[in-house]
């Protein structure tokens, strides 16, 4: 049978987060996890950055015959009384959480051709192009509008024997995609440690990393290639815009992403000279703006 725990929910600030903390765990809390409380997503922290949303949802596990009452006495004082106030109990059955979580990451198709699928999960189309990727550390496993606006747009070209540069790689999982999508080889740069291994792994998976020039920002820059996508936020692809453009060979297709919708009249003036025919596509809030290089 499994063995039940009790979870102690609260609301808290982030800059009230480690006094919080600090006082769960000196009550014999098994475990913390924090979690956004107002839908306020972090895209792109910096490297070595561990930001936190301005408002949390803070879950703490405690055994199970730890009494509600007397927890909440023995955090009177020690944390902010409006704090407490948002205290709620709930109580749990042990299990694999890491198998639920993943239970709950299903097969994604975008476009006509492209699957993602978890290494959980059988393939919905075995002759469809599928990627073998898992939720992870590194941004961007298909799940967000950014990427997959991305995906679809590198699903509708024809990338055989092509060379593809993926700035702000992330996962990699784009240019993953472009490489079974038919590209030769791909570039794939980024300034985050992390995204730089899970690039490699997911790329191995995928049998493709032969294929695949992994670069971090401080390394030599690549050759310009034949496609271009920088799937990053609006600040840096403003930035960057002349080594994004150093990227791609003239005439080249490119697409821009991690953009909310409205920011593309910030985009197009800055890349006017530089690319030309933009195009918009919107998913929910975000946008792609595909363009080609002068």
């Amino acid at each position: 049978m499994p063995v039940p725990f009790l979870e102690l929910h609260l609301r808290l600030r982030a800059a009230e987060q480690p006094a919080v903390e600090e006082a769960i765990e000196a009550l014999g809390s098994l475990a913390i996890t924090l979690l956004d409380a107002d839908d306020v997503p972090i895209l792109e922290p910096g490297v070595g950055e561990t930001p936190l949303w301005p408002e949390l949802h803070l879950c703490a596990l405690f055994a199970i015959e730890t009494e509600r009452l007397e927890l909440l006495v023995a955090l009177d004082g020690e944390i902010e009384p409006h704090i407490l106030q948002t205290a709620k109990f709930a109580e749990v059955n042990d299990q694999d959480w890491t198998r639920v979580w993943m239970d709950t990451y299903q097969p994604m198709r975008f476009g006509e051709r492209l699957w993602i699928v978890p290494t959980t999960h059988t393939p919905p189309d075995p002759e469809a192009i599928n990627i073998r990727l898992d939720p992870g550390l590194a941004f961007g496993t298909g799940t967000h509008p950014t990427t997959a606006l991305c995906l679809a747009w590198l699903d509708g070209l024809d990338l055989t024997g092509k060379t593809l540069l993926d700035f702000g790689c992330g996962s990699g999982i784009l240019a993953i995609a472009a490489l079974k999508l038919g590209a030769a080889h791909a570039y794939a740069i980024d300034n985050d440690p992390q995204a730089l291994l899970a690039t490699r792994d997911n790329a191995l998976r995928n049998g493709v990393l032969s294929k695949l020039t992994i670069l971090s920002d401080r390394d030599p820059k690549p050759p310009a290639c034949d496609v271009l996508i920088a799937n990053i936020l609006l600040p840096p692809l403003i930035s960057l815009k002349q080594l994004l453009a150093e990227g791609v060979k003239s005439g080249g297709p490119a697409a821009f992403s991690g953009m909310l919708a409205g920011q593309e009249a910030e985009l197009k003036p800055a890349y006017r000279g530089l690319f030309e025919a933009f195009e918009v596509v919107q998913s929910e809030d975000w946008i792609r703006v595909s363009a080609k290089r002068c």
